[in-house]
């Protein structure tokens, strides 16, 4: 399995920048130029991608108000599991105009299928990777049905056990996939900030050698920012236009300039990260020479000897190292040395050996 995941010529890897996707979920409110407006504002505030959801109420659920199918809590309380679903459905004729709009905006944009046929529409549509939803990744089915088109695969792990990750992992191998990329999710809308587990994040990268990031539905942007820090190259995030809208997935959802300031901190994250290395940075250059070394503090002649009352470690740092200091008491000066001059290994008398 490759470390790095390349989606329409962008790499995807801790070497690399955050990828960010735009989540566009059921945000279209059922209005095709919302959703050409929410490909606009993602492009416009730097996100990498926009990924939409491809199903119908049918292919996820039947249409049944048995109490199995009833939603009794959280945002959607008071719904069956098929009037939600019918609600944020994308329909499956918008697809090939967005597809085509994002193409114009160059914009990547991608999908989560929820079944085989859904699949098959993005095909033919030539989507450029595939995302796996956290309910969907212990549809071994639909996982092998879209590893074996060879596309780059977004797997979240929302509820998922370690068991169910290896094996979602091993079956997308198998099955033709070369580019994996895991996410950490907590499947809650919204979920608190202290039930987001980031440290599970370079445990999965360890695990299973390949790109790990986020699916983030916590409330703003701190815990998506903070999870660059653990090694998320990928942060996937939902957005609308304007929360007040409404919507099935507003209440969660970055507005414009949360998903902008998402870019820019994530991003400028990844480069407070480094390289690791001790060596000191280029801004530090400047600040060296205020270092503390051994300066004379009063005249010296020649020939007489170095004490605490004429030699100090002080500022600046052109002089001798502090380490030095304890050797240099009581050895004699070489020359004349001003008061105000940085002492070197030259100014002191080799005592003969």
């Amino acid at each position: 399995m490759k470390s790095v995941v390349t989606i329409n010529g962008r790499k995807i890897g801790s070497q690399f920048p955050p990828y960010i996707v735009a989540e566009m979920s059921a945000n279209h409110n059922g209005d095709i130029q919302r959703a050409c407006k929410i490909l606009e504002m993602a492009k416009t505030a730097g996100a990498d991608a926009v990924k939409l959801q491809t199903y119908t109420a049918d292919t996820l659920t039947i249409d049944c108000d048995l109490p199995d199918f009833q939603l009794t809590e959280g945002l959607w309380a008071g719904n069956t599991l098929y009037n939600l679903y019918k609600q944020a459905a994308m329909p499956w004729e918008w697809h090939k105009p967005l597809f085509d709009y994002a193409r114009k905006l160059s914009l990547t944009l991608f999908s989560t299928p929820f079944d085989e046929t859904a699949v098959d529409l993005l095909e033919d549509l030539n989507v450029p990777a595939y995302k796996i939803a956290s309910f969907e990744a212990i549809d071994i089915p639909l996982i092998s049905y879209v590893a074996q088109t060879g596309k780059p695969m977004i797997v979240s792990t929302g509820m998922a056990n370690l068991e169910e990750i290896t094996e979602v992992v091993e079956v997308a191998k198998e099955k033709g996939c070369q580019q994996l990329v895991l996410l950490h999710c907590v499947s809650g809308y919204p979920v608190p900030a202290e039930q987001s587990n980031l440290r599970v994040i370079p445990d999965l990268s360890a695990r299973f050698n390949v790109p790990v990031g986020l699916s983030d539905h916590s409330l703003g942007t701190t815990v998506s920012i903070a999870s660059v820090a653990l090694g998320a190259c990928l942060i996937e995030k939902h957005v609308t236009l304007n929360r007040q809208d409404g919507g099935v997935d507003s209440a969660f959802s970055l507005e414009p300039d949360e998903l902008t300031h998402l870019c820019t901190e994530a991003r400028q994250s990844w480069l407070a990260l480094g390289d690791g290395c001790y060596e000191a940075r280029p801004v530090e250059q400047a600040s060296i020479r205020f270092r503390r070394s051994i300066y004379v503090i009063k005249d010296i002649k020649q020939g007489e000897s170095f004490s605490r009352d004429n030699v100090r470690i002080i500022r600046p740092g052109f002089g001798m190292k502090p380490k030095a200091y304890a050797g240099v008491l009581g050895r004699r000066a070489s020359r004349d040395i001003q008061r105000g001059e940085p002492l070197s290994a030259s100014d002191i008398v080799c005592d003969a050996s």
